[in-house]
């Protein structure tokens, strides 16, 4: 995977996150999504309606890109 420059983070539109107020874990492509998808339950300081939220534009993602995802989010450890 890629790795984003901070410039390119910075111009990234809002959206293109799960978390889009933290703007943490990018969407942009398959890869970003697998990784999204694989560190869910490691971003911290988000409620569980904004943790909702970020699945939900997760899975549009995941569709968008072609990666397969299980339809219930990760449950928290």
């Amino acid at each position: 995977m890629a790795a984003i420059s901070n410039t390119k983070r910075k111009r990234m539109p809002a959206q293109r996150f799960a978390f889009p107020k933290e703007r943490k874990e990018p969407l942009n492509d398959a890869n970003h999504v697998r990784n999204a998808i694989a560190r869910f339950n490691q971003v911290e300081g988000v409620s569980e309606a904004e943790r909702d939220a970020a699945w939900r534009r997760i899975k549009a993602a995941a569709k968008r890109f072609g990666v397969d995802v299980e339809t219930s989010k990760p449950g928290r450890t």
